[in-house]
């Protein structure tokens, strides 16, 4: 086990940005920022409700998750083209790249588009593509994972798994979104069964706002490898032990989680329990141009808001790679990568 050697507390802000870390935890749709809407509206000769950049980036005031929903299915109408979501997605690898994200996992929601009469290979292609062209320009893997709308039906899910499947070589999995009230995981469990079947990952949102019976059931029902959000599993203690024990991943995003009144202080976050229960907690971003922070903002808020500590630092970055859907010997770089990290800092304190 490798021991975390002390850091200056001054020094930890500096630290979160430069370590190695995988991001799991993004919907590409949410990365769109308001200047890039803007600038695709005007490419596609599209009007958009708001007359400047600076009045949409005001109207991101939300309440609760589907108060930003509403406003987040509105900015993606101006991605029609395959170039549109290459655009998009290359932009926030590049940002990633920035913050040193070695790996993402990048989730994309096909019926908002598909809704609109954009084809899914228009969608996928493009976002594959930014992904591609990211390992080589830019040195970040990433991958592609395919999310159902809970709010709509599991029907509707199986047409879009069955229009995705001649591209599945480009997506390594799929993922449950969008409103998690009223929509508990066990709505989708056939489709879930079907995409066990054909080899794919899964994932799903559950316990954001609802509540710890919605993990319970993404787990058992759906048979999940990982659990996105899921900070309202703290109010079950069999669940916690359970979590900790198999070693579930939870993919959590704290300023999306400020954002939605989730925990309308940062203070009151409980990222920092649900580490030393011993779960597998994450750092995300979930959907950065809405929620005021990408990943690096994500870990130094939240650390200065809790005192969390470098040896929390390095836990989070280690659980990013367990948790990833990457190879074991890309695994094992990263993680070499996070000690010489620390190491470097150690040399200069």
């Amino acid at each position: 086990m490798f021991k975390i050697p002390p850091i200056a507390p001054e020094r930890l802000p500096a630290l979160l940005r430069a370590i190695p870390k995988a991001e799991l935890h993004i919907h590409i749709e949410g990365s769109l920022e308001p200047e890039l809407i803007f600038a695709l509206a005007q490419r596609n000769g599209q009007m958009l409700p708001y007359p400047s950049v600076e009045a949409l980036r005001s109207a991101y005031a939300f309440t609760n998750l589907q108060s930003f929903l509403d406003i987040y299915y509105a900015g993606a109408s101006v991605l029609l083209h395959e170039q549109d979501f290459y655009d998009m997605a290359r932009a926030y690898l590049a940002r990633a790249a920035a913050d040193n994200v070695v790996h993402a996992e990048i989730f994309f929601d096909p019926q908002t588009h598909t809704a609109r009469g954009v084809p899914i290979e228009t969608v996928i292609n493009g976002l594959h593509r930014a992904c591609e062209d990211a390992r080589t320009l830019l040195g970040i893997s990433a991958s592609l994972i395919l999310c159902f709308l809970r709010h709509l039906s599991e029907e509707e899910a199986f047409a879009t798994l069955e229009q995705a499947l001649p591209l599945q070589d480009k997506f390594i999995g799929v993922g449950l979104d969008s409103s998690e009230l009223g929509h508990p995981p066990e709505k989708f469990a056939r489709v879930f069964a079907r995409c066990r079947e054909l080899g794919l990952h899964l994932v799903a949102h559950a316990g954001e706002e609802g509540p710890p019976a919605s993990i319970w059931s993404a787990l058992d029902v759906l048979k999940v490898e990982r659990i996105d959000h899921g900070v309202q599993a703290f109010k079950d203690a069999t669940l916690m032990q359970r979590l900790a024990q198999s070693r579930t991943p939870l993919t959590v995003c704290p300023l999306s989680n400020q954002k939605l009144c989730v925990f309308p202080d940062l203070k009151d976050h409980n990222l920092r329990p649900l580490l030393e229960a011993g779960l597998c907690a994450t750092v995300n971003s979930d959907d950065p141009a809405y929620f005021g922070g990408y990943i690096n903002d994500n870990f130094t808020q939240v650390f200065a808001a809790t005192g969390m500590t470098a040896r929390h630092a390095y836990q989070l970055a280690s659980n990013s790679f367990e948790a990833s859907f990457a190879s074991e010997p890309d695994k094992r770089r990263w993680q070499h990568q996070l000690k010489e990290v620390f190491e470097r800092f150690v040399e200069y304190d």
